[in-house]
């Protein structure tokens, strides 16, 4: 498995010195190493109709706060920190007996917005994903937290990399229960490499019993399937309702906390490695936890 980290710098300080009609094609082309791995999951997709519809960085019109945020993410060196985390976390994946993977993974950081209020409140400034074998995308503002931590959000999205090139993921049947472990079981991996301190705040926000109550609804949804019915479990409600979900009564990054302490009971079970239970069936790893499925 190659790694590759692109140098979306360089890129964006071009795209933002553009004229405005030349910049949604400089845009296509810098995300364009994330356009095959993504097809190959979701069919054709407009990477630069997803920016727009997302956290990414305004191209309609002049910012100046960019290009300064972009030489700001340079001084603090996060595509060589990024690059050496990943280094890092593919060794030890790699580890893993019998695993697969895809032959190279493209990394594309993009500079988000900083008007977006989910990426700016609720997740400090970044976030990522990493569900498509071949492709990681990371998105970031650069805020205290989000410069200390994008290298880690880059281990996360690996390990969901790693996943899905063993685990059959299909829209259609995916569970509650399977999207709950992968993130719990990523950000386990996080920790594994580099510390409590390097977990994102979807996964540290919620803790007593606010914490208890968001845990028994979710495990009591894991056999819920499609990925329509997905958000308000995994995301919370806020962010479901501007998916088009409906809420369920579950705070910011449910799943993902949930998730989390589903991946303890496991590790502590079975004593395996987050790293080592990266391919594991979703309901081998709920029966550890002590969480019964239909499946």
């Amino acid at each position: 498995m190659k790694i590759v980290v692109h140098d979306t710098a360089s890129a964006m300080i071009d795209i933002l010195q553009r004229p405005l009609e030349e910049r949604p094609d400089a845009l296509r082309e810098m995300l364009s190493p994330l356009h095959g791995p993504m097809a190959a999951r979701m069919g054709e997709v407009d990477l630069v109709q997803m920016h727009s519809m997302g956290a990414g960085f305004p191209f309609d019109r002049d910012d100046p706060r960019c290009l300064a945020a972009v030489r700001q993410m340079q001084d603090a060196d996060v595509w060589s920190r990024i690059e050496d985390s990943l280094a890092t976390a593919r060794e030890r994946l790699l580890a893993v007996p019998g695993i697969k993977t895809a032959d190279t993974v493209h990394v594309v950081l993009i500079l988000g917005n900083p008007d977006e209020d989910i990426l700016m409140g609720d997740n400090s400034g970044y976030t990522g994903m990493g569900g498509f074998p071949g492709a990681i995308q990371l998105v970031m503002w650069p805020t205290e937290t989000s410069l200390a931590k994008i290298n880690h959000a880059a281990v996360h999205e690996l390990h969901h990399n790693v996943r899905y090139a063993n685990v059959v993921w299909d829209p259609m049947t995916v569970t509650v229960g399977e999207q709950v472990v992968a993130e719990g079981m990523a950000e386990a991996f996080v920790r594994e490499l580099a510390g409590e301190e390097a977990m994102g705040p979807w996964a540290t926000k919620l803790s007593g019993p606010e914490l208890d109550d968001a845990y028994e609804k979710v495990t009591a949804a894991v056999d819920v399937s499609g990925m329509q019915n997905m958000p308000p479990y995994i995301y919370g409600d806020t962010i479901a309702q501007r998916m088009g979900a409906q809420p369920v009564g579950l705070p910011f990054a449910a799943g993902y906390a949930a998730g989390l302490r589903v991946a303890d009971a496991h590790l502590a079970a079975s004593g395996l490695t987050a790293a080592q239970s990266v391919a594991l069936p979703a309901r081998d790893i709920l029966k550890n936890a002590g969480i019964a499925t239909s499946a």
